[in-house]
């Protein structure tokens, strides 16, 4: 084996790491500066998420016509952009050459 030397330095080796990481980790700065940021890019802000969700019939059904509506009208405005891009495509280009 190693000898007594080892072991102190295993020792020594095993207390400094935890103790290290907590006091790096652990620092408020360290937090505000990681931790914060990274939070707000992972969870929706409060007012992005429902606090209150329907409980009885008629309430399920009108955010759910709601959010049907919602996304008919992102679909309608999606196609007219597409649509009026391959317009502009159509016009802009006539062929591989550009003068096909």
């Amino acid at each position: 084996m190693g000898g007594p030397n080892l072991e102190v330095f295993k020792f020594g080796l095993y207390l400094f790491v935890p103790v290290m990481a907590l006091l790096h980790f652990g620092d408020p700065a360290w937090y505000h500066n990681h931790v914060l940021p990274y939070k707000d890019h992972l969870f929706p802000a409060s007012d992005r998420t429902h606090s209150k969700i329907p409980t009885d019939q008629t309430a399920v059904r009108e955010e759910l016509a709601r959010i049907k509506a919602d996304k008919l009208a992102r679909r309608m405005e999606r196609e007219k952009e597409l649509q009026t891009q391959s317009e502009a495509a159509a016009h802009s280009s006539k062929g591989w050459f550009k003068w096909w």
